[in-house]
């Protein structure tokens, strides 16, 4: 596949994608949680 032979590289490449969408997936869900300024300065 793609010229890529090492299935540990395919694997890398993969952990790396779930990261990605675990990050997205997070950072969906806390968007709005609110922060430091919650009074409204």
């Amino acid at each position: 596949m793609l010229g890529i032979d090492d299935p540990q590289i395919w694997i890398a490449y993969l952990l790396c994608f779930l990261s990605a969408i675990g990050c997205i997936i997070y950072g969906m869900i806390h968007w709005n949680d609110g922060g430091e300024n919650e009074e409204g300065c």
